[in-house]
């Protein structure tokens, strides 16, 4: 007969053989996952594409214009952040931050890959300046304030919208609580020169940026985020967090001292 004691956090304790059936069966359950993620991976590859007709043009942080096709850099494909940064905002959202405090160790890789990754938010590029230096990030991020590119990729409401909770986000028009939104989109540029929309995803399709998070999910408590106002209320800037809490007295100096 097996015997079962609770842990503080609810946790079952059994034997090393029982953990490990346990560790098994959910194993399977994993890799049939990771079967499934493949599966979809291969199916966004082969949606159709739609070529991208109008001509944006992008301001940097130090003023100089760029079109879609600058945003390249040489390469054949483009991946988009869609940052939340309105004109009227003192700083960036702190769940893209959170998200975009991954990118940087993260371009010299993609480029070995031929993808250039940029962030593209309506605030001015005096603004994204700013608090891009505050955060302390290197990776390519421009304003597209004055032209129609967040309002196409769905990232941008008007105050009509806001007001009738139709905005059209994620494929639908069930509103969004905010006139800016999260999302990421994904380009080509052909060997004809034409450049092409291929993909865009938003809210929790964009999740599995969050390197966090993925730490998080193995964690004992995992996120950990029942009880909050929504899920994300407790991210911070990465500056914008109380210190962390002194280590245990066994740990500290004074403790061998």
């Amino acid at each position: 007969m097996t015997t079962q004691t609770q842990t503080a956090t609810a946790g079952i304790v059994v034997s090393p053989e029982e953990w490990l059936q346990a560790r098994k069966r959910l194993l399977a359950k994993e890799k049939e996952f990771t079967r499934l993620r493949d599966e979809l991976g291969r199916q966004r590859r082969e949606l159709p594409w739609e070529r991208v007709e109008k001509e944006y043009v992008f301001t940097g942080p130090d003023g100089r214009q760029q079109t879609l096709a600058d945003l390249f850099d040489g390469r054949s494909q483009l991946i988009v952040y869609h940052f939340m940064f309105g004109p009227e905002w003192p700083e960036g959202c702190p769940s893209c931050s959170m998200a975009a405090d991954h990118f940087d160790g993260s371009l010299v890789h993609l480029a070995q890959r031929d993808v250039t990754l940029a962030a593209v938010s309506r605030a001015r590029p005096e603004q994204i300046a700013a608090f891009q230096q505050r955060m302390g990030w290197r990776f390519p991020w421009v304003s597209s304030y004055g032209n129609d590119f967040n309002r196409d990729y769905r990232v941008s409401f008007t105050p009509d919208e806001m007001a009738q909770g139709n905005a059209p986000y994620n494929y639908d028009r069930k509103g969004f609580p905010s006139e800016e939104a999260p999302g990421l989109s994904a380009f080509l540029k052909g060997e004809d020169g034409e450049i092409y929309h291929t993909y865009s995803t938003y809210a929790r399709g964009l999740e599995e940026l969050l390197g966090v998070y993925t730490f998080l999910d193995f964690a004992p408590k995992g996120r950990d985020e029942a009880g909050l106002p929504h899920p994300m209320a407790w991210v911070r800037h990465h500056d914008r967090y109380e210190p962390a809490a002194q280590a245990h007295a066994c740990c500290s100096g004074e403790a061998r001292a």
